[in-house]
């Protein structure tokens, strides 16, 4: 707040202080002339009076009391402008301990899982229902209530992994996130006949429908362009997070319209990381559920 606002802030208080106090001083008392409570001259169905009594003084002392607290109240927190008040008290310092108290209450509450393996936590009935209620809270946004996320938004539950499913990958993925990029290729083909034989070699690695003259003709493209990452049998790389095309798994959809998609303007996918965030017992406590819910896919 600019000192002008502020001193606006006070001047502003402090008259309405002032205000409320003259006023209450100017029409509670009784002055020379005045006429009696019952000479007011106003009379209905011949003997019903209206009275001008003045206000009680128990109702007068109150209000003053009333006025006097206020003042006091606004002397000592910061009601008045910019001014932090004589306690020094501030909505962001009692955030800040009602935070740091609750943080501590949550740490000691996940201390015991902070060095368990994943097997252990998957094994703990309570590990489980609080990576569950952790994941509600910070992921389901993105990839779901039940894990198997949406269009541009990998599914968790099933045995497919961008930048690999071992515990240390998931906890990674967890804590570190990700950043996926494919990056746009449309500047480099000569022609939209080249973009179809690409987009066509590239579904048939994946066993779809495709011409096969097209793919033919767009595999030495695909080789040049996009094997760097993707692979030269398109098996993907975990460690650049370049998916698998060969499998039937297509994060932003497998039909023609998406893959050309994918090729001409690129993708570019992020994974938050959520480290700082929930902190260590925490995050290893939500990547042992997500990779808890993979691993039962991959039973028999």
């Amino acid at each position: 707040m600019s000192s002008s606002w502020s001193w606006y802030v006070i001047v502003l208080v402090v008259l309405n202080l002032v205000g409320s106090v003259w006023l209450l001083w100017f029409t509670g008392k009784r002055r020379a002339g005045d006429p009696a409570p019952e000479q007011t001259s106003h009379y209905w169905d011949g003997d019903v009076t209206e009275y001008n009594k003045p206000m009680p003084r128990w109702w007068i002392v109150l209000f003053y009391l009333t006025i006097v607290f206020g003042t006091a109240y606004l002397l000592y927190y910061p009601g008045l402008g910019a001014w932090r008040g004589a306690s020094g008290w501030s909505s962001q310092r009692e955030h800040d301990a009602q935070r740091a108290e609750n943080e501590a209450r949550i740490a000691a509450a996940f201390a015991p899982y902070a060095e368990k393996s994943f097997e252990e936590l998957a094994r703990d009935p309570v590990a489980r229902k609080l990576g569950q209620s952790l994941f509600a809270s910070h992921c389901a946004a993105c990839h779901g209530a039940d894990a198997r996320g949406a269009r541009g938004f990998p599914d968790l539950t099933d045995t497919v992994w961008h930048w690999g499913g071992t515990p240390d990958d998931v906890l990674a993925s967890v804590r570190d996130g990700r950043q996926a990029m494919m990056p746009p290729l449309a500047s480099a083909f000569a022609s939209d006949a080249e973009i179809d034989e690409t987009v066509a070699y590239v579904r048939s690695l994946s066993g779809q429908q495709v011409d096969g003259q097209l793919a033919e003709k767009g595999a030495a493209r695909f080789s040049a362009l996009c094997s760097a990452c993707h692979g030269a049998e398109g098996k993907g790389n975990p460690l650049l997070g370049a998916p698998d095309l060969s499998d039937s798994y297509w994060l932003y959809g497998g039909d023609v319209a998406s893959v050309r998609t994918s090729v001409t303007t690129g993708r570019s996918g992020q994974m938050p990381a959520h480290g700082d965030l929930l902190g260590p017992a925490r995050t290893r406590v939500v990547a042992a559920w997500v990779h808890a819910r993979s691993s039962a896919a991959k039973q028999p």
